[in-house]
Order: C-alpha cells, then sequence, then structure tokens
C-alpha cells in the first residue's frame, strides 16, 4: 500500500511541474536584430553554437534587421516567454526607445538579463582614396574641407551613427552621414568607394584593415583593442570622447527564473571555451560571461548613458 501511495505522489508531483522542468527539449531561437556578417551576427554565431553543445538542442540565428534594431526586438519582446525565443542585443536595445521617445516601443530594462557575450570595438575607417594616414590627419582634412567627405552607419540613430556623430561635433567637423540598413552594407560600399569613411564595428572590419582595403584610424571605446594596440582611440586625439560597445543575451520578459539560470549557465560555459575566446580574441571581441544580475546593473546605467547622448546629440528616429 505504501508503495502504492508513494507511486501515485510521484505522479502527481510530475505531472504538477512545469512545463519548463525539462529545459530545453526542442531548438531554441535566437534573433539577432541586425544584418548577417556584422558584429553582433558573427558574436552570436560564435556562442550561440558552443551553448548548442551544453543545451543540447541547436541555438538557431535568426536575423531580423531593420530600423536600427527595432523591428527584432519588437518581436522578441512580444515572443512567448519560455526559454525558446531569445535576442542578441547592442546598445542600440537601450537607444531605440530614446529615439522614439513619446511613441510606443519596447522597454529596454522589461526583459530578463542572460550575460553579456563580449565587449567590443567600433572603428573609424576610410578608403584607401581619402589622403590621409591617421586620425590627427582626418580631423586636419574634414576642417579643411567641411561637407566635402562623407560617411556609412548602420542607420539612423544607431549606435555606429551615434558613435560619429559624437565624435564630429566634439572635433568641430562637417561630415556628411549616409545611414544604410545595417552595417553590412555601408561596409560594402566603404570598400567601393561610394562612401570615403565608415564606422564599423573591428570584428568584420578585422580582414579588410589587414590585407589595406580600409584604413583604420580610431576606435571609440575608452582603452585600446588588445586585438589591435596600434590603433589608437579617437580619445587619445579628442579628449573626454569614450564610448564602449557590448552585445549580450536577452529573454522576454517573465522568462522563469531557473530557465533564465540554465542559459545563463550554458552562455557562460561557451564563453569560457578556449577555443571561442580565442575565436573572439582574434577578431577584435573580449568575452565577458558576467551575471544576469550584473547585466542588469550595467543594462540600467547605459540607458542613462544614452538617454543622454541622444537628448544631447538632437538625433531623431527617421519613418
Amino acid at each position: 500500500m505504501n508503495r502504492v501511495i508513494a507511486a501515485l505522489g510521484a505522479a502527481f508531483a510530475l505531472a504538477a511541474s512545469p512545463a519548463h522542468a525539462q529545459y530545453p527539449n526542442k531548438p531554441i531561437k535566437l534573433i539577432v536584430p541586425l544584418a548577417a556578417g556584422g558584429t553582433g551576427d558573427t558574436l552570436s554565431r560564435t556562442v550561440g553554437e558552443e551553448m548548442s553543445k551544453e543545451l543540447g538542442q541547436p541555438v538557431v540565428i535568426e536575423n531580423k534587421p531593420g530600423a536600427g534594431g527595432l523591428v527584432g526586438t519588437e518581436l522578441a519582446a512580444a515572443s512567448p516567454a519560455d526559454g525558446y525565443t531569445l535576442i542578441s542585443v547592442s546598445p542600440s536595445h537601450v537607444i531605440n526607445p530614446a529615439l522614439h521617445a513619446g511613441k510606443k516601443t519596447y522597454d529596454p530594462l522589461s526583459f530578463e538579463t542572460i550575460t553579456v557575450m563580449a565587449n567590443t570595438h567600433q572603428v573609424v575607417a576610410a578608403h584607401p582614396s581619402v589622403p590621409v594616414k591617421d586620425l590627427k590627419e582626418l580631423i586636419a582634412y574634414a576642417k579643411a574641407n567641411p561637407g566635402k567627405l562623407n560617411y556609412g552607419s548602420a542607420g539612423t540613430g544607431s549606435a555606429t551613427h551615434l558613435n560619429m556623430a559624437l565624435f564630429l561635433n566634439m572635433a568641430g567637423l562637417d561630415v556628411v552621414h549616409v545611414p544604410y540598413k545595417g552595417s553590412t552594407q555601408a561596409r560594402q560600399d566603404a570598400l567601393a568607394g561610394q562612401v570615403q569613411l565608415v564606422m564599423d564595428g573591428l570584428l568584420p572590419l578585422q580582414p579588410l584593415i589587414k590585407d589595406g582595403r580600409l584604413k583604420a584610424l580610431g576606435i571609440t571605446s575608452s582603452k585600446r583593442a588588445q586585438s589591435n594596440p596600434e590603433i589608437p582611440t579617437i580619445g587619445e586625439l579628442v579628449p573626454g570622447y569614450a564610448s564602449d560597445t557590448w552585445y549580450g543575451i536577452l529573454a522576454p520578459a517573465g522568462t522563469p527564473k531557473d530557465v533564465v539560470a540554465r542559459l545563463n549557465a550554458a552562455a557562460v560555459k561557451a564563453l569560457s571555451s578556449p577555443a571561442v575566446r580565442d575565436r573572439l580574441n582574434k577578431l577584435g571581441a573580449e568575452p565577458v560571461g558576467n551575471s544576469p544580475e550584473a547585466f542588469r546593473r550595467m543594462l540600467e546605467a547605459e540607458q542613462k548613458t544614452w538617454a543622454k547622448v541622444v537628448k544631447d546629440s538632437g538625433a531623431k528616429a527617421t519613418e
């Protein structure tokens, strides 16, 4: 009799347990709100592939570019909070709501934080035809030729746009902005000489810099990149300038805490893999892998910082 009661009790407990107790039992979708081939896409694919090994299920990348990341982020925000839809984010995550002030969009802090994947660097790069060899010469040339140069960005209000706008404003330069629908297109036109300058991630620019197809002039970060210490920071020429770039993973609001913990453990383990760390370091990205709590604190600080940058720059979202 006791054994029958025990068996019934175990069966009842199993039936009453949440569906996510066996998480994950199917593929996980990781939305990248950017075009394929850029920094966020490359990082997400590298980390997602390694996470798959730990989770026992594929982490499938789904590119959803558009509106500077707004399209993919709103899609993720509206997805079920079951751990099967995640999103890869960057500073654009907190920039977009500031750009769309007065309009209903997502709350950047409403998501569940998983981890920061890596810190990366954005770079001001020039086509070989631009008659400058470093940032100092670029500043001098742009001042002597106001409005003659143009630059490509990932789109109006993107981190690449605001980082460049901040640099131009602080340096007192008149350079024409050419917004694209993603960094990949901007980079391709810079390679073709359709735009003379581009603000882009160091990760996808690495091979182009090495073979001389583009000239790296300065990075936006507060310190030089470990992978490319020869590239000066913009702050070395423009005192007070610094803009650090990061990429992290979020889940829709309400995702169960045990699922968040499972995803964090898998991501942290992936980022501690020697193969992943070596690959990211070579690409100019510095792996992080922190706790959900640490990522949330950082996200809160980033929201305040970028809200001020957007307000001070006067940048507005284009329809």
